[in-house]
C-alpha cells in the first residue's frame, strides 16, 4: 500500500462514516479493487477509526467536556443518595440515552459478529447494503418536523436508535443514516437527531477500536506502511471533519436525496459487477 492509495482510503473513511454512504462498504469496496489484503491492513484501519474520532471530538467538543463534567457530578450524586436526577440535568440525561444506546449496538455486534465479517466477503451482500442506505435517506428526507428535545427524549426512543446503530454494522449500510433516521422516526428535531446521532458514534467507534485493535497488533505491520499510514489517518481526521459540518447542514435544509441517488448507483454496479465479474 502506497501514499496514493492510503489518501484515498483515509479520505473516503472520514467523509462515509459521516456522510450518509457506509464508510464500511466504501472501504470494502476500496480494498477489493486495490487488491489490498485486509489482514495486512487491519491496522491502519483500526487507526482510521480512531481519525474520524478525533473530527467528532473537535467539532463537539463543548458536549464531551459538559458530559464528562456531569459524569463526575453524577457520580458524587449517586455516593450521596441524591440520585440521578434526570429530570433536572438535561446534560446527565444526554448522557444516560447515550449509553442506553449504546448497549443494543454493543450486543448486536458481539452476537453477530461472525454474520456481519462474513458480509463483506459479498459484493451482492455491500451492494444490497448500499440499496437499503439509500431508501434510509429517501425516509428521512421525508420525514415531517418534530420538537423533542433531550428533556422529552425517553429510554425508548434511545433504544430504538441504537438498534438501528446496531444493523448498520452490515456492509453498506450507513451508521449516521440509521441512527439519524431513527432519532427522526422518534420524534427527535433534526438539529438534535444529527447532534444524538454523532455522539453515539464516539462509544461505538471506540468500542470497534477496542475490539479489533488487539487482532490488529498480532497482525503487525510491513514497517514501509508507517508513512502511508500517518498520511491516512491525519486525511481521515480532516476529511471526517468535513463531513460532520456538511451533514449538519444537509439535514437541517432536507437535502439527503442526492446520497440516495448515489448509493442506489453505486449499489447497482457493486451488485452487478458481483453477480458478473468477481
Amino acid at each position: 500500500m502506497g501514499y496514493f492509495e492510503a489518501i484515498i482510503l483515509g479520505l473516503v473513511q472520514g467523509l462515509a462514516e459521516f456522510l450518509p454512504i457506509s464508510s464500511s462498504g466504501h472501504l470494502a469496496l476500496l480494498q477489493y479493487f486495490f487488491e489490498v489484503e485486509s489482514d495486512k491492513v487491519l491496522l491502519f484501519t483500526v487507526l482510521l477509526h480512531v481519525g474520524t474520532l478525533v473530527s467528532v471530538f473537535v467539532i463537539y467538543w463543548k458536549d464531551i467536556w459538559e458530559l464528562i463534567v456531569e459524569l463526575a457530578l453524577t457520580i458524587k450524586d449517586l455516593c450521596t443518595g441524591k440520585g440521578l436526577r434526570l429530570a433536572e440535568r438535561p446534560v446527565r440525561k444526554l448522557g444516560v440515552m447515550i449509553i442506553v444506546a449504546t448497549i443494543p449496538t454493543a450486543l448486536i455486534g458481539l452476537l453477530f459478529n461472525d454474520f456481519f465479517n462474513g458480509l463483506y466477503l459479498s459484493l451482492v451482500s455491500i451492494g444490497t447494503g448500499f440499496i437499503i442506505t439509500g431508501f434510509i435517506m429517501f425516509l428521512a428526507e421525508r420525514i415531517g418536523t418534530a420538537n423533542k428535545g433531550i428533556e422529552k427524549m425517553n429510554f425508548r426512543n434511545a433504544i430504538f436508535v441504537g438498534l438501528l446503530q446496531g444493523i448498520a454494522i452490515c456492509p453498506g449500510i450507513s451508521r449516521s443514516g440509521s441512527t439519524l433516521v431513527g432519532g427522526l422516526v422518534t420524534g427527535l428535531r433534526r438539529d438534535f437527531a444529527v447532534k444524538f446521532a454523532f455522539l453515539i458514534s464516539i462509544p461505538s467507534i471506540l468500542g470497534s477500536v477496542i475490539l479489533e485493535l488487539p487482532s490488529a497488533i498480532e497482525a503487525g505491520i510491513d514497517p514501509s506502511f508507517i508513512g502511508p499510514i500517518a498520511v491516512g489517518v491525519v486525511v481521515s481526521a480532516i476529511s471526517g471533519f468535513v463531513a460532520i459540518k456538511t451533514m449538519i447542514k444537509v439535514v437541517t435544509n432536507k437535502k439527503l436525496s442526492c446520497f440516495s441517488y448515489y448509493v442506489w448507483i453505486l449499489g447497482l454496479f457493486t451488485i452487478g459487477y458481483g453477480i458478473f465479474f468477481a
